[in-house]
């Protein structure tokens, strides 16, 4: 019988595929394909719906195998290794294979959006962000340590930071003084460097259409809008903007047992780059509805006043990722809440 389902171990050399047909019999069991014969095989198969764990190259073999006529669905790892028949004591790359095969065909299964070229360049510029900012926090906490060693403690605001290290650095001995004015050249290297992709990603917000039409929101600006639309696209994997917001890991844990409903924490599953961007626009429309009166500046007092600052953050937070999807999904269509 023809091969309907496939799963793919991906690796970076060795692959592993396991193909199984209508009835979900093996009828492709290769535990070790080389990287450089696992395009030319899949191309000789049938149409069929392929599976794999989205790791590092997913979405390069998702973009590869749909233009062979295959369906691509991709999953995070967490939701494959339950199908695994050996357990966590049989693990190898034949059985991973085995188990995205079944895990694939699940009615349930939630799946992550494959992305385009141009989602994952404008991701890159994100990423590399994300890489100096935490590198400039290491390095700024680094000076800290150094000068506490000669007695100098400093806050940990990175303004303070840099005014009071530039202020003691004539005092400093020795190569103290050498390594401490090199950190903080290296600081303000780091700083121009930030700014320089702060201005990439507004950039390439202003040039989508997406991102411009969510920085129609308030508490969206260019580098949540510019992250949103390169990673979920116009969010067609989404049923609904609660299922997106479940996504991102913004709605509460459910205890829920005896007909007796318990809501815990939320959830924080997702991607956290998009859910601290989120709660920071939250924490942005709480401060600034003080002085407004339209209607969701009320309603975040109102929850602020009901609930405490943190949980009313969250709630915009939440609000503004619904608002996204249903942005994304109807484009022109939709309108603000008046």
């Amino acid at each position: 019988m023809a091969i309907v389902t496939v799963g793919i171990d991906l690796a970076k050399n060795v692959f592993a595929v396991h193909g199984v047909d209508e009835a979900g019999k093996p009828v492709l069991v290769r535990p070790e394909v080389a990287r450089s014969k696992l395009l030319e095989m899949i191309a000789s198969l049938p149409a069929c719906l392929i599976g794999m764990e989205a790791c590092s190259g997913a979405h390069h073999w998702a973009r590869q195998f749909e233009q062979f006529g295959h369906t691509v669905r991709l999953m995070a790892p967490k939701f494959v290794a339950p199908y695994r028949m050996s357990g966590k004591r049989g693990k190898n790359d034949a059985a991973d294979a085995a188990a995205i095969c079944e895990a694939v065909t699940r009615p349930n299964m939630r799946f992550v959006p494959a992305k385009s070229v141009e989602q994952q360049s404008r991701l890159f510029v994100h990423r590399a962000r994300q890489g100096y900012v935490a590198q400039r926090t290491a390095l700024i906490n680094r000076i800290r340590g150094l000068l506490s060693e000669l007695g100098i403690v400093l806050p940990l605001k990175a303004a303070t930071v840099r005014r009071e290290a530039h202020k003691h650095l004539e005092d400093l001995p020795g190569w103290c003084n050498t390594v401490v004015g090199d950190a903080l050249s290296e600081l303000t290297h780091l700083d121009a460097r930030i700014k320089q992709y702060d201005q990439h990603i507004e950039q390439s917000a202003k040039e989508d259409l997406q991102a411009k039409q969510l920085m129609r929101l308030d508490g969206i600006g260019p580098t949540t809008a510019s992250a949103i639309v390169a990673t979920v696209g116009k969010g067609h994997d989404f049923a609904c903007g609660r299922q997106f917001c479940a996504w991102l890991g913004l709605v509460p844990g459910q205890y829920s047992s005896g007909g007796k409903q318990r809501l815990g924490r939320i959830t924080k599953a997702g991607d956290p780059y998009l859910r601290t961007l989120l709660i920071m626009g939250g924490k942005a429309v709480l401060s600034a509805a003080k002085s407004k009166t339209d209607p969701l500046s009320r309603w975040a007092i109102s929850v602020q006043e009901r609930r405490g600052y943190w949980k009313a953050v969250v709630a915009v937070a939440a609000k503004n990722a619904r608002m996204c999807w249903a942005m994304l999904q109807r484009g022109d269509t939709f309108k603000l809440p008046a």
